[in-house]
Formats: C-alpha cells, structure tokens, sequence
C-alpha cells in the first residue's frame, strides 16, 4: 500500500489526497449547472487553483467569481468554470489541481 500524500492549500490540509477529491467532489456535487459558487467555496477553489500548473493562464486577467457549468466537450458532466473579470470564461478541472506535484 502506498504512502498517503497529503495536500497542503491556504485554506485547509488534507492528510490524503482522497480527502481533499472528496472535498471538493462534494462543492461541485452541491451545485446546479448554471449556479454561481458561493464566496466560501470560491475561497477554497482560489487556493486550489494555486497548485494548477496552468494558474496564470486560468486566471488571465483576474477572476470575477466561479461557477458550475457542463464540461468541455471531450467529458463528461460538470465542471468548476472561472468567470474572469472580462468575463471571459475558462474550466478547471479540481482533480488536475490535485495530482501529484513536485514537493508533495
């Protein structure tokens, strides 16, 4: 069995990667396409975007606020999208944010 990574953001620590998959599974299970993430969540999808290995280019111009949308095209579902300030729009993919890094 493989040691548990843990994963370190600004606004909590999670002791095994599942936990934080989990985590952030559920924000996204606890909205509706269409819906605008709260401010709370959106503070926890801020600091998980800070492992993206792609952050300045999802962040672009600065963010405006999060939402819950359909997924590109290429999967399936329901994705975290970033409403930039302007308003632009671009996906981000919680479990990419969670993959194993350099450090963990």
């Amino acid at each position: 069995m493989g040691k548990a990574r843990r994963i370190v953001l600004k606004t909590r620590t999670f002791e095994k990667a599942g936990d934080a998959t989990g985590f952030f599974r559920a924000i996204l299970n606890g909205y509706s396409i269409g819906d605008r993430v709260s401010n709370e969540d959106a503070l926890h999808l801020t600091a998980l975007l800070e492992r993206h290995d792609e952050q300045e280019e999802k962040i672009g111009c600065g963010i405006n606020y999060f939402k819950v949308d359909t997924a590109p095209d290429d999967y399936p579902g329901k994705c975290f999208w970033i409403v930039r300030t302007d308003g632009t729009t671009v996906d981000i993919s919680f479990k990419h944010c969670l993959e194993a890094r350099l450090g963990d």
